[in-house]
């Protein structure tokens, strides 16, 4: 990493605050250049506290921005940090009028040209694309990071219709402890505790609205800019990684987007910007590459940004499995128009006799972390055990030149299936010589929604039915000598959850089954794609604290033989405990659990508990949040436990307990 200390301008940073119509006032940081010319401005946009959640990532972006003629700024969600009014739903429509009043403030002010740009990974990404929705004139570009077009089927909430146990329970219990967090009194101001009290009261936990929504209703449509692709008018640089599960949002952007204005680029990477070189890299120049493309989109440049391919994807090269990668080897390859004509999808006939597959509830233990950040336990481990579990057909590959797929492989399997509900798991998975078996990509079918994520139909019993579904996209070369193996199992636990009756499985007749592979055969725009080294401005000064305790594993699978019993307990390794310049002093401490009884699907049950102090010494500020999260399920629906007890010092200022059943209907 190259720490970049000189720049084309000097620069400054001041905190304001943006007023909004309503007369609530977003707390925001601006790093400008210091210049009597007007330049563009950027926009990050986030609830995760500007003063101390993202300080450390923030100073490592928006000055180098600056530096190079840019205002940036990072403005903090309604709710949320120093902002006035309360928390709501993540990218309601109160969030996304407030971002174009933001958009439209920026734009206003003396020392801006008029012309905006948004960037952000996940949240921001997310709002990025949303607000570009909704067509503010000044916004102009957007770089959308790890985000999603589908906030149904392609976020944390829903994979292939079916609930997400593990990343909707953590998402939701994350939002709870991180509204529940105060104001900061350095920067809030006086204020800081009753705006703290009134905020606690409006929340409430975001669990009993993702599941309240089990099929893709206008609860989910909203937001999902897939509904129109027309509706973006800003140009669209969209950027993912294939160890991100928000990837494939990529590839419709640059099918659906016109082609004038909408690049992709896929990395390696996992949920992260990538020039930060976190597993698994090669890092990238990244903040030099969006440079580019502000340049080109918000001053006018022709620097030959949108001579790029349309498409600029890394094939991996085969690799034994692990769970974490410093770096995969691969290379870059480029394609001028999505679908490319250098993809090819070829069918593979699954052989043998039917099979019946009634998977044990705890097959998923192995799948990885649903949401990789680059820690040393993400990734999924050799999949052998999981495949033991699933019915498994192979396709060798034959010697020569290595099979490369660049895309999303989808399955058509013919099921029969007594029971009304059940679901499909497909791994693709490349297996070396020596019989590891590393896990490529994977997609999942709630049975109940083969005919429409908007819908729940049940299976007749008895009934054989062909159904048909996509699995992640990847880039991925099958070396000679390997066997490409398909993994179907019926469970896939704690990614999904499972329904009552699930556990008699299906019975799968491959005669006619198919596996349906994007093959790719080189093109004229592979070559001469090269990034910069990663570069950023100087990091600010915090101080991480180790404790005497000692660490916790990150994935820790614990099974109680005699009962049956199979415990994934995750440390999901947030922030641990650090000292910021400004002397806050701040730690936090997470831990999920999901457990499952190996034949039981009305077993399941997942809990999380978040501890969070925010202390300053100095001020005699000392605050703590505490929050507790448990999903479990009987044959009616799922029955949820949240609770919230804040302190400020020894006082005990706010504690609530919220007990909810919501019907399954579907998921």
């Amino acid at each position: 990493m190259i720490i970049r200390t000189d720049f084309p301008y000097a620069t400054t940073r001041e905190d304001v605050r943006i007023p909004l119509s309503d007369g609530v006032e977003l707390y925001a940081r601006i790093w400008r250049p210091v210049t009597d010319e007007p330049v563009p401005a950027l926009l990050e946009y986030l609830p995760y506290r500007l003063t101390d959640g993202t300080a450390p990532r923030d100073w490592r972006r928006h000055p180098w921005y600056a530096g190079h003629g840019y205002a940036s700024v990072r403005v903090d969600v309604r709710g949320h940090g120093c902002s006035g009014g309360d928390p709501g739903d993540e990218y309601d429509a109160r969030e996304l009028a407030d971002g174009v009043a933001v958009v439209e403030w920026l734009a206003a002010r003396p020392w801006c040209t008029g012309a905006v740009g948004m960037f952000g990974i996940s949240w921001g990404g997310f709002n990025s694309l949303q607000i570009a929705a909704l067509a503010p004139e000044a916004l102009k570009a957007v770089v959308t990071v790890c985000s999603t077009d589908d906030r149904y089927d392609n976020d944390v909430h829903y994979m292939g219709g079916s609930v997400l146990a593990v990343d909707m329970h953590a998402r939701a219990s994350t939002m709870l402890a991180f509204a529940s967090r105060p104001p900061d009194p350095l920067y809030a101001g006086e204020g800081w505790r009753e705006r703290w009290l009134a905020r606690l009261e409006a929340v409430e936990p975001l669990i009993h609205t993702w599941l309240g929504h089990q099929t893709r209703d206008d609860y989910w449509r909203h937001g999902s800019v897939c509904e129109d692709y027309s509706a973006i008018g800003a140009a669209v640089l969209a950027v993912g990684g294939w160890h991100d599960p928000h990837r494939d949002t990529v590839l419709r952007l640059v099918e659906h987007l016109p082609a004038g204005r909408v690049r992709g680029l896929i990395g390696p990477w996992s949920h992260q910007y990538p020039d930060r070189g976190l597993p698994p890299g090669p890092a990238i120049g990244f903040l030099q590459e969006t440079l580019r493309w502000w340049d080109h989109w918000l001053r006018g440049e022709d620097n030959g940004v949108m001579d790029e391919p349309l498409l600029r994807s890394w094939i991996s090269e085969s690799h034994p499995p692990a769970t974490v990668y410093e770096r995969l080897e691969g290379r870059w390859v480029g394609d001028t128009a999505w679908p490319s004509p250098s993809v090819v999808p070829v069918s593979y006939g699954l052989q043998g006799p039917p099979v019946a597959v009634a998977s044990p509830q705890h097959t998923g233990l192995d799948a990885g972390r649903f949401l990789p950040f680059g820690n040393d336990a993400d990734l999924p481990p050799d999949q052998r055990e999981e495949d033991a579990k699933s019915a498994c057909f192979e396709f060798p590959v034959a010697p020569g030149e290595p099979v490369e797929i660049l895309g999303r492989p989808s399955v058509t399997l013919r099921l029969r299936m007594d029971v009304p509900y059940g679901q499909v798991i497909a791994r693709l998975c490349d297996v070396a010589p020596d019989g590891s078996s590393t896990l490529v990509t994977r997609g999942v079918l709630n049975l109940s929604s083969r005919r429409g994520r908007d819908r729940a139909a049940p299976w007749p019993a008895g009934a054989t039915e062909d159904v048909t579904f996509e699995l992640n996209g990847i880039g991925h070369a099958f070396p000679p000598g390997h066997r490409i193996r398909l993994a179907v199992s019926s469970a896939y636990w704690p990614w999904i959850w499972p329904r009552a009756g699930s556990e008699a499985g299906w019975t799968l007749d491959p005669a006619g089954s198919t596996l349906e592979l994007p093959l790719r055969t080189p093109g004229p725009a592979d070559h001469g794609i090269v990034f910069e080294a990663p570069e950023q401005s100087e990091p600010l000064r915090v101080v991480y604290t180790d404790t005497l305790e000692e660490p916790r594993p990150e994935r820790l699978v614990v099974r109680d033989v005699a009962a049956g019993t199979w415990r994934l307990e995750v440390d999901p390794r947030h922030g641990g405990t650090r000292v910021y310049p400004d002397g806050l002093e701040f730690s936090e401490d997470a831990v999920e659990v999901y457990e499952i009884d190996s034949s039981d699907p009305l077993s399941a049950r997942t809990r999380s508990d978040w501890r969070i102090r925010l202390h300053r010494p100095d001020l005699g500020w000392d605050t703590r949040v505490e929050t507790r999260s448990e999903i479990r399920c009987d044959e009616g629906g799922f029955l949820t436990s949240n609770e919230v007890v804040c302190r400020d010092g020894d006082e005990v200022v706010f504690h609530r307990t919220w007990e909810r059943r919501l019907p399954r209907a579907a998921g």
